[in-house]
């Protein structure tokens, strides 16, 4: 593309070496790409500075607050926000591309999302479209600033819906995803433990089987076979693995 489109990427990253040049490949046709990482021991960004100049170091603190800041250093009125395991599709580039020389009334649009487990892409178990907010005016949107793990995302309406894909590359593998389940089971059971919420292990097991069952037979993650298996074992043992982490807490606490 001969001229840059007037949206500003805006990127997190954390020793993303193996993954963000593919990421940033996919979204030269910004105008601006900023990069926020959060002081990689890896050569995230040594990457990170082939494609743009504007790369910033801070401390990952609360996801919401993280993100926040990260938007704040963008300069065009339109924020794309990725993570380094996604990609731009060319198909996404031009529709953003039309949307914004249409002069576009919404105050940000969601975008599907392909996810995938390694190259495969996952279908079914609620893992398609799964979309999410991600194309905003700047200072329309912002996260939650409290919760340490899924934050809320706050803009007023009007929004509007993308029709094409980022390409999350979500799991590395198995044991990607098993690494993942243990961080983010640990920040879950911090937000739990700070709210002082009221959990018990009839409701856990209970919220595990619906769950698992929403996402295997409802929402027909058995179509994906092992990988859809997986996935819905993966996501009733959140349930579990957040309450035994937040009961240790308690328990360490009296």
């Amino acid at each position: 593309m001969s001229e840059k489109a007037p949206v500003s990427v805006v990127v997190i990253t954390k020793n993303e070496s193996s993954r963000i040049s593919d990421c940033l490949k996919s979204v030269d046709w910004a105008k601006e790409i900023i990069v926020l990482d959060d002081f990689s021991t890896d050569n995230t960004v040594e990457i990170a500075k082939r494609f743009t100049d504007k790369v910033f170091q801070r401390a990952m603190d609360i996801e919401g607050k993280h993100r926040n800041y990260a938007y704040g250093l963008a300069s065009c009125e339109w924020v794309l926000s990725l993570d380094a395991d996604e990609r731009v599709t060319p198909d996404l580039r031009d529709e953003i591309t039309r949307l914004l020389a249409g002069h576009p009334s919404c105050n940000g649009y969601t975008i599907p999302r392909k996810n995938f487990m390694g190259n495969v892409w996952v279908r079914y178990g609620g893992m398609y479209p799964s979309a999410q907010l991600r194309f905003f005016r700047k200072g329309e949107f912002r996260y939650d600033e409290q919760a340490e793990v899924h934050p809320q995302a706050y803009m007023k309406d009007p929004r509007g819906a993308l029709k094409n894909d980022i390409l999350h590359y979500t799991y590395r593998d198995f044991t990607d995803a098993i690494a993942k389940l243990d961080r983010q089971t640990d920040l879950e059971a911090k937000k739990w433990f700070r709210e002082k919420r009221r959990v018990g292990i009839f409701w856990t097991l209970r919220k595990m089987i619906d769950r698992f069952c929403r996402a295997y037979f409802s929402k027909q993650g058995h179509k994906d076979g092992v990988i859809g298996l997986f996935l819905a074992v993966n996501s009733g043992m959140y349930q579990f693995l957040s309450f035994a982490k937040y009961w240790e807490m308690n328990k360490k606490e009296r």
